[in-house]
């Protein structure tokens, strides 16, 4: 009976593993707006999802870091769902505030712009398999505000 369960395990498991899952990539990064407190930024992300059902995303947690320390992080919670058998645009807004800018002055430097990495996790709930995180990470280069982005 043991041996019976154990192959039904793995043949359970080599399906599953062989089953199409959801793929995400991050399609842009940009300036969005300036406020009292911080800078708004706004990552688009593109999730494939290859089901013939709409998937709910349960969260999604990011991580910005620039100068290998974390500026911003957060946590996204039921951002909406995907489209069955398609591809959905996913926004998810990063604030950073202006008092990490500051000590970030020496990798900003004489180009105005911050080097950064966004490391990106959407949970997503999957028929029979449960919550399965796509794990994401992108790495770029933002120009910060100038006093026309501030005023426009």
């Amino acid at each position: 009976m043991s041996q019976f369960l154990d192959k039904a395990k793995t043949y359970v498991t080599e399906k599953i593993n062989d089953m199409a899952k959801p793929e995400a990539r991050v399609t842009d990064v940009d300036f969005k707006r300036v406020s009292k407190d911080n800078i708004d930024y706004l990552a688009k992300v593109a999730v494939r999802n290859p089901y013939s059902t709409p998937i709910p995303i349960c969260e999604i947690n990011y991580s910005f870091k620039s100068a290998s320390r974390e500026i911003a992080s957060g946590t996204i919670p039921d951002p909406g769902s995907l489209k069955a058998k398609d591809t959905t645009m996913v926004d998810v807004p990063v604030k950073v505030p202006y008092s990490i800018l500051i000590s970030l002055a020496k990798d900003i430097g004489a180009d105005w712009d911050i080097d950064y990495q966004l490391d990106l996790g959407l949970i997503i709930d999957v028929p029979v398999i449960g919550n399965f995180t796509i794990p994401l990470s992108h790495n770029g280069e933002l120009k910060l505000p100038t006093l026309s982005n501030m005023f426009a």
